[in-house]
């Protein structure tokens, strides 16, 4: 399948590595864009944005990138804490003062960002009806009691994360997430980057797609829908469960028998407000425009990686203030996923939920999206990319696609 873009030629690896996943049929379409110090150095796309009309991936074929949506959430909360109207060490019920029931007087804003809050799943079924009505989301999750004591461990909130931080700014700013990406993040630095799509982007976007299916629990909601167990399997770890030699009691093996259960913490995370009851899942409109905080980007590969840019050039937030946020503050086993995550305030910072190649162990952060999204920023090597697509790795089977670009990035520098 034809390719197109370009890239400089000390970057012609990363090249090959991306045309060699269309032609061993591991892409639908996709598309890849780096940075170096500012400069565009890879700029790539191809295959097809709809498998069923064959609409091609365009150079500005944006597509719902995920959970690549918690690193553009937390910056949003930092800015907020740089103007002084949001203290991240504070409890949460200084600003959300309903929040403060059921043992959760004493959790912070930090815990929030960080995964610690012992809220990862919604307990009461959200109604389709409901899924725009995000306060409304976040009122049922104030109303909870925590899973753990908050503070004591962490556990990937997969989509809570959104609705509780989200909440959060909405009570400090009185505006969405969306709302002040829009008018001073994306707008402001022209980058494709929303979160909440408006109609003319989601037309365009790209249809997400399943991968193949092994060992998924039920099928697909629709053709264009990931399987049930891709839809709750962890998008941080899709990169890390083909490596073989698992065995039970080992994390990676918990993590994929997890997946395939429908009550697992894992699948519950995942699993509300369900968005299979949609026809064609995350494909459906409403998911596009609802802006989720934790999931609801819609993207180009090179706005995702122009955020990361300007986020390392210090255009977004002041360099200290960045330094602090991936400054890790959590590392180890993950009470949702099993295996050892690291966040800093939002940020992933290099784990197996978020593989990273050895020059960028120290300095990379970012955050991962369920079937394969990468979002990756790097101020010690200058380093700002994102990769985008639509054929939706199984978490469980598992998909090395961004991390070997990530990889051929490195070794080119």
């Amino acid at each position: 399948m034809d390719t197109y873009g370009w890239c400089d030629p000390r970057f012609r690896r990363v090249r090959e590595v991306f045309d060699g996943h269309f032609a061993d049929g591991e892409e639908l379409g996709a598309a890849f864009a780096v940075f170096l110090d500012g400069e565009p150095v890879v700029d790539l796309w191809g295959g097809v944005a709809d498998r069923h009309s064959g609409r091609p991936w365009e150079r500005d074929t944006p597509a719902l990138a995920y959970s690549c949506t918690k690193a553009v959430t937390a910056t949003v909360a930092l800015l907020l804490a740089e103007r002084g109207l949001l203290d991240v060490a504070a409890p949460v019920a200084d600003v959300w003062p309903e929040f403060a029931r059921k043992g959760k007087e004493r959790v912070t804003v930090e815990h929030l960002l960080t995964h610690q809050a012992g809220l990862p799943v919604i307990e009461e079924p959200i109604p389709v009806e409901e899924f725009e009505d995000q306060p409304a989301i976040a009122d049922r999750l104030a109303g909870q009691e925590p899973i753990w004591e908050p503070g004591t461990a962490h556990g990937y909130h997969a989509l809570t994360y959104g609705f509780l931080v989200g909440e959060v700014i909405r009570r400090v700013s009185g505006k969405s997430v969306g709302e002040i990406v829009s008018a001073e993040i994306s707008g402001p630095l022209g980058l494709e980057l929303w979160v909440g799509a408006p109609d003319g982007v989601a037309a365009r976007a790209a249809r997400l797609s399943a991968g193949e299916r092994r060992g998924a629990s039920a099928p697909p909601a629709s053709p264009d829908a990931p399987p049930a167990s891709s839809q709750a399997a962890p998008e941080a770890v899709s990169t890390v469960a083909e490596l073989p030699g698992r065995e039970p009691g080992d994390p990676i093996h918990e993590m994929a028998r997890a997946s395939l259960d429908r009550d697992s913490l894992m699948n519950r995370a995942l699993g509300n407000p369900p968005v299979h009851r949609l026809k064609g899942g995350a494909n459906h409109p409403v998911v596009l425009r609802a802006g989720w905080p934790a999931m609801g980007a819609v993207t180009t590969a090179r706005g995702l990686a122009g955020f990361y840019r300007d986020l390392v050039a210090g255009r977004i937030l002041r360099p200290a203030t960045l330094r602090d946020a991936i400054r890790r503050r959590v590392h180890g086993p993950d009470r949702v996923l099993f295996v050892d995550s690291s966040f800093g305030l939002g940020y992933m910072r290099p784990a197996l939920t978020f593989l990273t190649p050895a020059r960028g162990a120290d300095s990379a952060f970012g955050h991962t999206g369920l079937g394969g999204f990468l979002g990756l920023g790097d101020p010690g090597h200058g380093l700002g990319m994102g990769y985008t697509m639509n054929k939706m790795a199984d978490a469980v089977s598992g998909s090395l696609r961004a991390h070997r670009l990530a990889e051929a990035v490195y070794d080119s520098l």
